[in-house]
């Protein structure tokens, strides 16, 4: 998703908002459109990431080919290689009949139904081959959403309504995460105590989510295509599609690169969220091996945690305007670092679901924090209005190097280790990320970048 830019001196003094004006602007269409987008995107996520770990573990996966799923979301990191396509060409049909951006809305929502559907038809014990094809034809599909609906959002929104675009994109965004993890668990659960066996009631219970992709479609085709779409498609006519396709990748790319310390700044983005991306991973695993239940985890995990997420989402926009940008920073690594512990104390307390409560809360709250940090950062590295889609294309994908490749290696500590040592190294991992935060500070990095608006 695609962070609110960053501002100037001047902007950052306008006088406040009325309470009305500010509830007004989430009423919008244009608004209520990302809204129901951001739902959209958040949906596909766990079907193939930790709403699939638990389908594989109760298939009875070892944890060390659990881990290496997290391969599957290359898609996720790699994304910033197809966002200049994305912006550049047209996909026949779709372009004609819907627009530039509504047109790629509408097929990418398509492509993910059926990659959904496809990952439906595996079973995890006897194929886990075909389940990571199906898993990364979904990761793909959805990453192509995502880039489409940052630029359809940065597009269609003025400037006055886009703070309140990107919390509705959020809100809904986690909300639609919860629908495919709790929501999707619970579903299999019912569909279970129908009688259907295990396999058919997972499968039955992707097709549900399958056919929740719908609503981002049926938003797409009731919006409207934005202006600057249409001035862009316009102004490139001329251009070849190749043409095009190079001025957006070369551009994004030489412009970030050439700033001081440009190396450093992406190798923060890597590793900044790694230490959750570490025990993220095994999270699934880890609460189903203490011995809670499939509905512990849906209601505990994703139920109470996404409370928790919201709260430390509201309390991380109150450390970004209260402080710095690099000392916000500082504030999110640590407390996202140390919250790693209380799943170590949650291994040696075993299966009390008031600690798992307690464990999530502090996990999800902490970890929120430092995500809204995280995204004031990363909109203020993308002051570009030519190059914006495509730069955070690629900040996002670096950022899920450390969720991708770094953290696939999460089951074979897991399974060396014991969970106790495990959350003590994760807390651990941390420690890189800060030793570049400390150099970047000294560098004068974040003072280059100016106020940036949450």
């Amino acid at each position: 998703m695609t962070a609110p830019d960053a501002t100037s001196p001047a902007a950052t003094s306008a006088p406040a908002a009325s309470w009305r004006d500010s509830l007004a602007v989430y009423l919008q269409p244009r608004v209520l459109i990302v809204l129901f987008l951001g739902f959209s995107s958040g949906l596909p996520l766990a079907l193939s990431g930790s709403t699939l770990l638990v389908w594989m573990r109760e298939a009875g996966v070892d944890l060390k080919t659990i881990g290496l799923f997290a391969l599957v979301g290359t898609p996720y990191t790699l994304k910033f290689l197809w966002a200049p396509l994305v912006d550049a060409l047209h996909v026949p049909l779709f372009t004609r009949a819907f627009g530039r951006r509504r047109g790629w809305l509408v097929f990418s929502q398509l492509l993910l139904i059926v990659a959904i559907l496809l990952l439906a038809m595996t079973d995890p014990a006897s194929s886990p081959f075909y389940v990571a094809l199906g898993a990364l034809l979904v990761a793909t599909t959805s990453s192509t959403q995502d880039i489409v609906v940052d630029a359809f959002r940065v597009e269609s929104l003025p400037e006055s309504e886009q703070a309140a675009g990107m919390a509705a994109y959020v809100a809904a965004y986690r909300i639609g995460m919860l629908v495919s993890t709790a929501g999707a668990l619970f579903i299999v659960s019912g569909f279970e105590g129908t009688g259907i066996p295990r396999t058919s009631a997972w499968m039955w219970g992707y097709v549900v989510m399958a056919a929740m992709v719908l609503i981002g479609t049926i938003t797409a085709l009731a919006a409207t295509e934005p202006a600057q779409s249409a001035q862009a498609e316009a102004a490139t006519q001329t251009e070849t599609a190749f043409a095009r396709v190079l001025s957006a990748a070369i551009g994004a790319f030489s412009e970030f690169l050439s700033r001081k310390d440009a190396l450093a700044a992406l190798a923060f983005v890597v590793l900044f969220k790694f230490t959750d991306a570490f025990s993220g991973t095994m999270t699934a695993p880890f609460v189903i091996d203490l011995g809670f239940t499939r509905n512990d985890y849906a209601a505990i995990v994703k139920g109470v945690g996404l409370a928790a997420t919201l709260i430390g989402g509201f309390a991380g926009g109150f450390v970004a305007r209260r402080y710095p940008l690099a000392m916000s920073l500082w504030i999110g690594g640590v407390v996202q670092a140390l919250a790693n512990l209380s799943f170590a104390w949650l291994a040696v307390v075993g299966t009390n679901q008031w600690a798992l409560a307690l464990a999530i809360c502090a996990e999800n709250f902490t970890s929120a924090i430092g995500t809204v940090i995280f995204v004031a950062y990363l909109s203020a590295l993308c002051q570009n209005p030519l190059h914006t889609a495509t730069q955070y294309a690629l900040l996002t994908a670096l950022a899920a190097v450390g969720r991708t490749y770094l953290s696939s290696s999460a089951g074979y500590v897991a399974d060396t280790t014991g969970w106790p040592l495990f959350f003590v190294i994760c807390v651990l991992v941390a420690i890189p990320s800060l030793v570049l935060l400390a150099y970047l500070q000294k560098r004068g990095h974040f003072e280059a970048l100016g106020p940036v608006r949450v």
